[in-house]
């Protein structure tokens, strides 16, 4: 069965500031540069060896998933190279990006459609994207294992989207570089959640 991993990126400079991201960038961290090298070192423990690597179009994510490829158990030519995916961005939170965590009216992470009156992107649209955009991705050939990068509001609504199908427990922080394992069912669409794993643990 095709398996998903879907990945937070690392520890960026706006994430220590308190600051609000979205569709700003901010560098990764030294810390954030470790988690990915540690999310890394997770992938080749087990043995996987991607036939995909996705990352949304932020930097965050590109350079995290760069230090994650060059962390695999396998040669450079035989691995393949990262794919930018649009629909993997996380939400935009309007013109309250850049800004204070305290300024955003709601939970971060889940703040409904309270964004939106702000220039953002609902919960509702979110969700349907990220599960638009790894259905698609899951679906096309070669995409027996897919290594995803995103972020943490977009990889949240599209946890909560499959979370009655889990056989893992769902009540969980999803920290930076933390890995939800997925199988996905080509005839049913469906996603069943199996682990969420925080690399720095081993």
């Amino acid at each position: 069965m095709p398996t998903l991993y879907l990945m937070r990126h690392g520890q960026t400079e706006y994430n220590v500031a308190g600051l609000v991201q979205g569709h700003c960038d901010s560098p990764l961290t030294e810390e954030g540069v470790a988690q990915a090298r540690a999310a890394g070192r997770w992938f080749a423990s087990r043995g996987v060896v991607p036939t995909r690597l996705c990352s949304s179009p932020l930097g965050r994510t590109r350079a995290t998933l760069e230090i994650v490829r060059a962390k695999l158990d396998a040669a450079p030519e035989a691995l393949p190279e990262i794919e930018v995916v649009d629909g993997l961005i996380e939400r935009s939170y309007g013109s309250l990006e850049g800004g204070s965590r305290e300024e955003v009216p709601a939970d971060l992470w889940n703040p409904g459609e309270e964004v939106v009156a702000y220039g953002g992107e609902g919960s509702r649209a979110l969700r349907e994207r990220m599960v638009r955009t790894l259905t698609g991705l899951m679906r096309a050939s070669g995409s027996d294992s897919v290594i995803a990068v995103s972020h943490g509001s977009a990889t949240a609504q599209f946890k909560d989207a499959w979370a009655e199908h889990a056989r893992c427990p769902q009540d969980v922080w999803i920290g930076n570089c933390f890995i939800l394992v997925y199988e996905f069912d080509p005839a049913t669409g469906i996603f069943v959640n199996t682990e969420i794993a925080d690399p720095a643990e081993g």
